[in-house]
């Protein structure tokens, strides 16, 4: 299985001997929106990123915009600075902006940009507050929100994935994108989340559940908000849960659809028994 990672990996880096990025990174750092050509410009000088990818970072982008995926300033400079490129595989490479989930290797994807901004949007994360994704996968989740908060934690359930993609984050990091310096990563089952570093601001499940897991929504902060596709195999509506907290300090659930009650297909949300993935978390 190692093994596997291993060449998957070289599938996945092959395409990425770049110079280091020009510009150190900063939370104020914001690229250009007023036009294509500004925008590849600015990016190629201060990130030293590839125009062809750019430019279709940039088509993406404005198609976000018409559709209403993306809210704010905050996650169109995410989604703009978040390199998605790096996150495909190799034989993906010219559909790395297509509106589509794509193959990542080992049963699972890479959802669509739509979905991610959506998704992302939907929490307003703001700078400073604690984030938890399960599910790291590709990877590209995790570092379009440490483009929006120093501090995110991300969980995995496929060992030689979460390997692949740590190694990624770390390649990255010693390129010059050193946003991604906060994002902690490691393998286990997010269903229990991450207990030592809870309560959290902020929740984002990318796997497909019939239910809110209860550790999840323990760890959720009083007037924190979760967004988790809930629902059978492969027909789930993507819900925004936000934990109210009434001045007699009860608690109370808000859940609302995201996509209006549109079906959005996810991966399952898998458990582990022992070392082993075995079955899913569906009750």
């Amino acid at each position: 299985m190692l093994g596997s990672a291993a060449a998957m990996a070289g599938m996945m880096v092959s395409h990425r001997a770049r110079a280091d990025v020009p510009t150190a990174y900063s939370a104020d750092l914001m690229p250009p929106m007023d036009s294509r050509e500004t925008f590849i410009k600015w990016m190629v000088a201060n990130r030293g990123e590839d125009p062809r990818f750019l430019g279709e970072r940039w088509g993406r982008y404005d198609v976000l915009l018409r559709n209403r995926d993306l809210w704010d300033a905050r996650n169109k400079r995410a989604f703009l600075l978040t390199p998605r490129e790096e996150f495909v595989l190799k034989q993906n490479l010219a559909r790395a902006y297509d509106h589509a989930f794509l193959d990542i290797g080992f049963g699972v994807t890479i959802s669509g940009p739509h979905l991610v901004g959506r998704m992302t949007s939907v929490i307003d994360v703001h700078l400073g507050e604690k984030v938890l994704e399960i599910g790291t996968g590709s990877g590209y989740q995790s570092a379009y929100l440490a483009n929006l908060t120093d501090k995110v934690w991300t969980i995995e359930i496929i060992k030689p994935l979460a390997e692949r993609t740590r190694s990624i984050y770390d390649g990255l990091i010693a390129r010059g994108y050193t946003e991604f310096r906060s994002i902690a990563s490691r393998n286990g089952d997010g269903y229990y989340g991450w207990d030592e570093a809870a309560p959290f601001d902020k929740i984002i499940v990318t796997c497909g559940i019939d239910h809110i897991p209860p550790p999840l929504l323990q760890q959720l902060k009083p007037g924190g908000t979760m967004v988790v596709p809930i629902g059978p195999p492969g027909a789930q509506h993507v819900l925004k849960v936000v934990k109210e907290q009434a001045a007699d300090t009860t608690i109370n659930i808000a859940r609302s659809d995201i996509f209006n009650g549109k079906v959005v297909p996810f991966v399952p949300f898998t458990k582990l028994e022992g070392d082993a993935i075995q079955g899913t978390h569906n009750k």
